[in-house]
């Protein structure tokens, strides 16, 4: 996929929009202005944005419990989210799922999820129904390191081989599941080397690099809209924050973090290759991290001003109620 100047800008912006709201997610969840859990995904930009930068507006992404990042990078409104949340009803889910399960049905973005692992068969079904219906569309299952050991991930990914289905399965390989170093719960040295169990291509990308990972996306999307079935792609990344807020972090140092981040920061990255290539000047990086900042001020500033859902909607708009 060439990178113009018009893709550059759209890939930094969104890099830089989730960036800003989770930093100030953290730090407003500290206040105790969020109610739950909330995971966040700064760190790891380059990886949901270089994926769903190659997908259109038909095509559907399934998430995890860390789903900020995918949201904002498939079109989800900043204020919706925030709103979300902050559980209010303006919320893109009515206040009622909160950050582990923000949703946006109509922007193909198929929800976040609290279930470890419980992506993966909802995007073979999402995967398939494109098929039977021939629209044309592809899903993007995001996952991490843990999950690459659930049953049902590799039940999905079979299925998908199996039915030739148009779906991308994106390992997000952060090191960590929670609190436990990948190389020490998986026996394989690379988690896309599996790929080859179930008869599908299977790549790895450094996740800091925006550009590296659309390559890998582009391939993996163009196949499977092809007709050609699925693929895997597993990105080496690394989230800045805890698993949770409120994770001590005691499983890492903050040595390594800073390091890490000092070296693979992925909006340090892709701005250095926009402006050697000319496709972005450094006005127009201060611009787009002045302009991330002010679209978070009116997220959080509409999400205060929503007010909470009432009583009696307690058991609308859900799947189910008992």
């Amino acid at each position: 996929m060439e990178l113009t100047r018009d893709r550059a800008v759209w890939i930094y912006e969104r890099m830089r929009l989730i960036r800003a709201f989770e930093e100030r997610v953290a730090a407003i969840f500290a206040e105790g202005r969020i109610p739950g859990f909330v995971h966040l995904y700064a760190g790891e930009e380059a990886v949901g944005v270089g994926v769903i930068g190659c997908l259109t507006d038909g095509d559907w992404i399934t998430s995890t419990h860390r789903g900020h990042g995918h949201c904002i990078a498939k079109g989800v409104p900043l204020g919706e989210m925030m709103a979300e949340l902050f559980g209010k009803v303006d919320g893109c889910c009515r206040g009622k799922g909160g950050s582990m399960h923000v949703a946006d049905l109509s922007r193909g973005m198929l929800g976040a999820n609290g279930i470890v692992g419980g992506g993966p068969p909802l995007a073979a079904g999402a995967a398939l129904t494109a098929k039977v219906l021939k629209t044309g569309a592809v899903t993007v299952c995001f996952f991490g390191d843990g999950a690459a050991e659930q049953g049902t991930t590799h039940e999905a990914m079979n299925l998908a081989a199996v039915w030739r289905l148009p779906v991308v399965f994106v390992c997000e390989n952060n090191q960590f599941a929670e609190s436990t170093p990948w190389t020490y719960h998986c026996a394989a040295t690379a988690i896309a080397d599996r790929a080859a169990s179930y008869n599908m291509p299977g790549v790895l990308v450094q996740g800091d690099d925006v550009i590296a990972v659309s390559e890998a996306a582009a391939e993996a999307v163009g196949r499977a809209r092809r007709g050609e079935g699925p693929s895997l792609i597993e990105a080496r990344t690394w989230r800045y924050f805890g698993h949770f807020e409120g994770d001590q972090v005691t499983y890492r140092t903050a040595e390594q973090s800073s390091d890490y981040r000092r070296q693979h920061d992925p909006l340090t990255l892709f701005a250095r290759q926009a402006t050697e290539r000319g496709l972005l000047t450094a006005e127009d990086v201060e611009r787009i991290d002045r302009d991330a900042e002010s679209q978070v001020d009116a997220a959080i500033e509409f999400a205060e001003r929503s007010p909470l859902p009432a009583p009696e909607e307690a058991l609308t708009h859900v799947y189910v109620a008992y």
